[in-house]
């Protein structure tokens, strides 16, 4: 199986602001160009674009392509008991509103993505963000018997996780539960030795346990698309016709124990860029790897929050704070201080329009107990409003 996956949950959409009217138009034939080149790996979950990702890989896939054309991997969404929190997100992307409270749940919303999707079975089916007390909430309902049992019946064939903690809870799961096959994790080169998210702790973890890595997050939300000019720079000194997001994803792709890397692919620009370099997959030489590592040294000097845009943080604020949005804009700003000050201070009034800012944070702790990069999110809002308040 080729290396790219294709991740389905930055798919283009109608509407800027609503991530559920996806523009099935433009999706086909993005994934009609990926299938048609020799790829298949297709990932999804339940809550990406607002419940709707699962029915768009069955508009756009299953009911135009044979089955063993393509291979699709579901999540089973984990959450611990509303109970426990002070404040229930009112929808998420990600993160489930309902409760897991028995195996019946388990079994209707696994029923319901197995429709949604328009399949039989699932080729890999994982416990979606399993870390903290999600994990505490995923051992309390018995979700890994439960996978184990629908890989038992033939509905999936394989069974992993998807992974947002420290390297020492990951191997506190995986020795408890040798059953899990593989585990996705966020890994790229600028997190590869990041304290909090510890991509390569994790990742040496997986490969002590003989587990295989689906890798999220290569480009890091596509902030390592877009790098600064000096960086920049660097890279196309070295290969002119490279596009920044490959060097990424073949970094990532380049890691011995690493079975598939997803990209969130939402142009024909994008879609035909990474089958260029990954149909005949070259992996990095140790040139490249010492120009990356000059990459790595000039962002790490660059004044930015290391926020993906997984949106994880948003919903059940009470100030509804679009704290991606406005991270993306202070990232720009600091990266091009001289040339961003008006666009940052144009785009913050219409992202904010009708929504909180970051002044309006109250505090209450919701969005950083989600966050996977542990941002210390309303000390960083009280961070960007201080800067935007000078220009």
């Amino acid at each position: 199986m080729k290396k790219l996956g294709f991740g389905l949950m930055r798919l283009p959409t109608l509407e800027p602001r609503n991530p559920s009217a996806i523009d099935l138009s433009k999706v086909v034939p993005l994934v009609d160009l990926y299938l048609s080149s020799g790829f298949s790996y297709f990932d999804t979950a339940y809550y990406y674009h607002g419940e709707k990702s699962e029915a768009a890989f069955r508009a756009a896939v299953a009911e135009r392509w044979p089955r063993e054309r393509y291979t699709i991997t579901d999540k089973l969404p984990i959450y611990e008991k509303p109970e426990e929190r002070e404040f229930l997100p009112i929808f998420n992307e990600k993160l489930p509103v309902m409760q897991l409270k028995e195996k019946e749940d388990m079994e209707r919303i696994f029923n319901e993505q197995r429709e949604k999707c328009g399949v039989e079975y699932f080729d890999y089916y994982l416990l979606h963000n399993v870390g903290g007390k999600n994990y505490q909430h995923t051992e309390a309902v018995h979700a890994f018997e439960f996978l184990v049992q629908r890989k038992a019946e033939g509905r999936v064939k394989h069974i992993g996780l998807s992974y947002h903690d420290n390297a020492e809870l990951l191997e506190t799961i995986l020795k408890r539960h040798p059953e899990i096959e593989y585990v996705q994790l966020q890994l790229n080169y600028l997190d590869w030795e990041d304290c909090a998210i510890q991509s390569h702790r994790c990742y040496n973890v997986c490969k002590r346990y003989g587990k295989p890595v689906i890798v999220m997050e290569p480009i890091k939300g596509g902030s390592l698309a877009v790098l600064p000019e000096e960086a920049e720079k660097l890279l196309k000194a070295h290969n002119p016709c490279a596009s920044a997001a490959s060097w990424a994803i073949r970094y990532a792709a380049s890691l011995e124990n690493v079975m598939i890397v997803l990209s969130g692919m939402s142009s024909m620009e994008q879609v035909a860029d990474n089958i260029g370099y990954m149909q005949d997959f070259h992996a990095l030489d140790a040139e490249e790897r010492a120009v990356l590592d000059q990459v790595v040294a000039l962002l790490r000097k660059t004044n930015t929050i290391g926020c993906t845009g997984c949106h994880y943080c948003t919903d059940g604020g009470p100030q509804q704070i679009p704290i991606p949005e406005i991270f993306k804009l202070y990232n720009n700003y600091m990266k091009f201080p001289k040339t961003q000050d008006h666009v940052a201070l144009n785009y913050y009034g219409n992202v904010t329009s009708g929504r909180g800012n970051a002044a309006s944070c109250v505090g209450c702790g919701q969005c950083e107990e989600h966050c996977p990069q542990r941002l210390e999110i309303p000390k960083l809002l009280k961070e960007v409003s201080r800067e935007l308040q000078k220009l």
